[in-house]
């Protein structure tokens, strides 16, 4: 990356300021571009975290399930499952999201006998919003949406409104053709079947659509891939173990100071168990510390202290570093080891996530911007005003050291509660116009390859190389910014 040197025009390799920067801090310049179509552009990532779009999901418990886990694995992203979730329940998520469909949505199956409020209860679990009814063999009778359900009690048996008019793809469909398919008939979705006619899963135009636009994140055997995290205290090696038998393709070693003797001992402890697998650990804002964590082992270093929604870490501490810079200093010195860094938080627009990859990381890894979707773990709830809802909260906040520290005594657990330092609770509102994480991962990814086409760029690697990025003040962040209505 090179940087524009203000008033000249000049492309210089360092920062004309003397100070750290954010993402707002700094934009990017055009370069004269052979790339003739964004699509052309090549996202996957270089890591070896087997990415085909440069996007991970946090490892927070509020935003990273097995939904979430695979539907973003479906589009080539990684989602990172939480520390403190239980090893067998690690292990059960892993083998489900493992046994899912490249192309197919895992439906909402439900029985005619049950009621539309246990479909009520269903439906926002999934961004497709309809349930499939289906016989004792598996076999659909029906489906069921929202507007079956409207107006109607809640104690009706869902063979009394389902909608028996049913569009029946085969699971093995093509995805343009069941695009067509869909089109032609005016459908928004359809039950996929197999042979004998049993239910498989479900398919939307959308979904058909960007199955032809996005490529899985796969492992070896062709299933879809997930990572899981470890932290830095108890048995590091004994779960970090019964992670990787449980078949997951990433390890992480994270907690929020990394640059501490605890996590060098931990990471030297999972590398040698020799994973086999990428082993990322942080979180770090230095050179010094990117060094550090590389001689103890690790393959890809987490940087970010401080910048998440959810962090209050700078506001308590005074610890931490502009995103921007902290990423733009520890890619240069990860590159001179040949090995690689993920960019961890910050991240509120897609130019942000394009930011960080002209910054030098090789994944950008995204928290609070994706808890308020149908996908993340939480309960959807209704707020006075009418809109929809889910909580979200930081990994370091009194929850989740609560959620943490369940087993320890009422005397330990008390004491770490009153080192709280991030958001216990917060409010993410899903967007209509933008509800599931997919929508989220079209426009971010939208974003990046017009950004690489921008810059000339045909992959990651030369993106990093090829983009031009200057120093602008708030006025300048501020005349990029669209206007909702007119100024008149």
């Amino acid at each position: 990356m090179h940087f524009l040197e203000p008033g000249t025009g000049r492309r210089v390799e360092s920062s004309p300021v003397s100070h750290d920067l954010t993402y707002d801090d700094v934009f990017m310049v055009p370069n004269r571009s052979a790339v003739g179509s964004r699509q052309d552009v090549d996202l996957s990532s270089p890591d070896g975290s087997g990415t085909t779009i440069p996007l991970v999901v946090a490892n927070m418990t509020a935003v990273a399930g097995r939904r979430m886990a695979e539907t973003v694995a479906r589009r080539g992203g990684l989602v990172v499952i939480p520390q403190d979730i239980p090893i067998e329940v690690v292990a059960d998520v892993t083998a489900w999201v493992k046994q899912r469909h490249h192309v197919l949505d895992t439906p909402i199956v439900l029985a005619p006998t049950q009621t539309v409020a246990d479909a009520l209860a269903l439906l926002p679990k999934r961004a497709h919003n309809a349930g499939v009814v289906v016989d004792e063999d598996h076999r659909p009778l029906g489906v069921v949406t929202d507007a079956d359900l409207s107006g109607v009690d809640r104690f009706t048996q869902l063979s009394e409104v389902m909608s028996r008019d049913l569009l029946l793809v085969a699971a093995d469909i093509d995805p343009r053709a069941a695009f067509n398919k869909l089109d032609a008939a005016n459908r928004r979705y359809a039950p996929a079947v197999d042979e004998e006619g049993r239910l498989v899963g479900i398919l939307t135009r959308t979904g058909a659509l960007r199955a032809t636009l996005y490529a899985p994140a796969t492992d070896a055997r062709g299933r879809l891939r997930v990572a899981a995290a470890v932290g830095i205290n108890g048995d590091i090696a004994g779960k970090a173990k019964q992670l990787l038998d449980a078949g997951v393709d990433t390890l992480v070693v994270d907690t929020a100071h990394g640059h501490q003797e605890s996590m060098l001992n931990a990471v030297r402890a999972v590398r040698a168990l020799d994973p086999g697998v990428p082993l990322v650990a942080g979180n770090v804002v230095s050179a010094e510390g990117v060094r550090d964590l590389l001689a103890a082992g690790a393959d890809i270093i987490k940087v970010g202290v401080g910048p998440g929604a959810m962090c209050t870490t700078r506001m308590m501490t005074g610890v931490g570093r502009p995103q921007f810079s902290a990423v733009l200093e520890c890619a240069a010195e990860a590159r001179l080891h040949g090995k690689h860094v993920w960019a961890d938080g910050g991240v509120r627009h897609p130019r942000d996530v394009a930011m960080a990859l002209a910054a030098g990381a090789s994944n950008v890894m995204i928290g609070s911007w994706f808890a308020g979707t149908y996908e993340s773990p939480g309960d959807l709830q209704q707020a006075a005003d009418g809109r929809l809802y889910k909580e979200s909260f930081g990994m370091a906040s009194a929850r989740a050291v609560r959620n943490r520290t369940s087993e320890e005594s009422a005397y330990d657990r008390a004491r770490k509660a009153l080192f709280e330092e991030g958001i216990s609770t917060s409010r993410m509102y899903l967007d209509p116009a933008r509800p599931g994480v997919e929508d989220l991962i079209d426009s971010i990814i939208a974003g990046v390859r017009s950004a690489c086409t921008y810059a000339g760029a045909g992959t990651l690697e030369e993106f990093a190389d090829k983009a031009v990025v200057g120093v602008q003040s708030a006025a300048g962040y501020a005349e990029g910014k669209p206007l909702h209505a007119s100024w008149n």
